[in-house]
């Protein structure tokens, strides 16, 4: 039982100078959040029992975002091996296997991890397990070396022969270790190296010297890629991309254009959704079956309901709930507010903090107008009211059922259901004053040309 019992130490102090950040590197946003968090829920696929991040000192939004797993501090810096050693005392006594992981690999898959502890328990039982790759170029990766009794050794770039360095197998830095062990080996770690620094690969010639087997598994380097700049941020946010948008067209969307489509970790789409170019999805987006998003659309935070149509260029703000059928059309901003069955807000209009009575029409150009500076205020639109172009509605305001509202109005005060509100200043005519008006200025213009 206790050799089947996962637990999971994740390295995650470095401060990624080169992201050139204020942030701690694990804290960079991949496909709208935390690369660490994008680990931490691939992990959770395998039910470990003990999960531990290895934190750099004043990282409280580190540990906040692994909450509620432990954290322990690596003061020093002193390499992989010292950083592993911090989460000693918290596994002290833990027997069965024990995955190290780096907060910077967000695209690791279960699959990999999976077969790595299906290694583990294999006839051979290796004490050490390794995800190598082979990578297009392997640069200055450390390198796996074989041997007949399966992986002998692991050697770093910095101090591998040329023959070594020829060697095309690379070393990810993720391992499967067996926990009774671990700790006995990464207390005889030596710094005696061209970094200086305590290697946790070392562990694999200390496993060997004790008589234990060590084997690998095969991983793809695009799953491998670790993220320690801007530019190696970019390439893992398109890898992300990439698989949301096949994951969504493969569960039953279609997507116009692909490659122009944004999704975030968390987006829900149903089936026969259909998405246009350049459609954004910020977090927090569910999208029922047969909707359509029309091109240019940013959605984040947001609810649509079955049948409904987005756009295009409308944008959902958190909050914002679009009803089975509604229509928010272009140039449509919806904020914290209800859009219920059937209604439509299609054009050039700003709803904020508000409900949309089903079945309602919204007047292109209407406002509703939450915020005096101070406070934000509910507007209630009921079922079929009819509100028409260019209002502004100052809340806090309620238009009954069924109720209209002429075009321009102001409407200051609650409507009835059923009754016409007019808010506007009284129309005035005066005739020919036009033609007079523009009499006066064409004799002045000719004046001007004789001087």
């Amino acid at each position: 039982m206790a050799q089947d019992q996962i637990a999971v130490i994740v390295l995650a102090a470095g401060m990624g100078t080169r992201m050139k950040s204020s942030q701690p590197k694990v804290m960079h946003r991949v496909a709208g959040r935390p690369m660490v968090n994008h680990l931490l829920d691939t992990v959770s696929a395998l039910a470990p029992s003990r999960v531990v991040a290895v934190i750099g000192p004043g990282m409280d939004s580190v540990a906040a975002a692994v909450a509620p797993h432990l954290t322990v501090v690596q003061t020093d810096r002193l390499g992989t091996g010292h950083a592993v050693a911090q989460a000693k005392t918290v596994l002290a006594g833990f027997s069965g296997t024990i995955l190290v992981l780096y907060g910077d690999t967000p695209l690791i898959t279960t699959e990999s991890l999976e077969a790595m502890l299906e290694c583990r328990r294999g006839d051979r039982h290796p004490a050490v397990v390794v995800l190598g790759f082979r990578p297009v170029d392997p640069g200055q990766y450390g390198r796996l070396v074989e041997g007949p009794q399966g992986l002998e050794a692991i050697v770093e770039f910095k101090d591998a022969t040329e023959q070594q360095r020829a060697i095309g197998l690379c070393n990810s830095g993720v391992m499967a270790v067996d926990g009774a062990r671990l700790f006995g080996w990464i207390d005889r770690l030596s710094n005696d190296n061209a970094k200086g620094e305590y290697y946790l690969t070392d562990i694999v010639g200390l496993a060997r010297a004790d008589g234990q087997a060590c084997g690998f598994v095969e991983g793809a380097e695009e799953e491998l890629l670790g993220v320690n700049s801007r530019v190696e941020l970019a390439a893992a946010e398109a890898i992300v991309q990439n698989r949301l948008r096949r994951a969504a067209m493969e569960n039953g969307a279609t997507l116009v254009d692909p490659d122009s489509v944004y999704f975030s970790w968390d987006t829900r789409l149903g089936r026969d959704v259909v998405v246009g170019p350049h459609v954004v999805f910020g977090p927090g987006v569910s999208v029922g079956d047969d909707v359509e998003i029309r091109p240019f659309c940013h959605l984040e935070g947001a609810v649509v309901d079955s049948g409904a149509l987005i756009g295009p260029f409308a944008r959902l703000r958190p909050g914002a709930v679009v009803g089975v059928k509604a229509h928010v059309g272009n140039f449509v901003e919806i904020k914290k507010a209800t859009v219920e069955a059937g209604a439509k807000v299609n054009h050039l209009t700003y709803i904020g903090d508000a409900r949309i009575g089903a079945g309602a029409n919204i007047g292109a150009g209407t406002i509703t107008c939450n915020y005096d500076g101070f406070g934000k205020f509910f507007t209630d639109i009921g079922e079929g009211a009819f509100i028409g172009s260019n209002s502004s509605l100052v809340a806090p305001v309620k238009i009954g059922d069924g109720a209209m509202v002429g075009a321009g109005s102001v409407v200051t005060r609650d409507v009835v259901a059923g009754a016409l509100a007019v808010g506007r200043g009284t129309q005035v005519e005066r005739a020919g004053w036009a033609d007079h008006f523009r009499s006066l200025k064409q004799i002045e213009a000719a004046g001007k040309k004789k001087e």
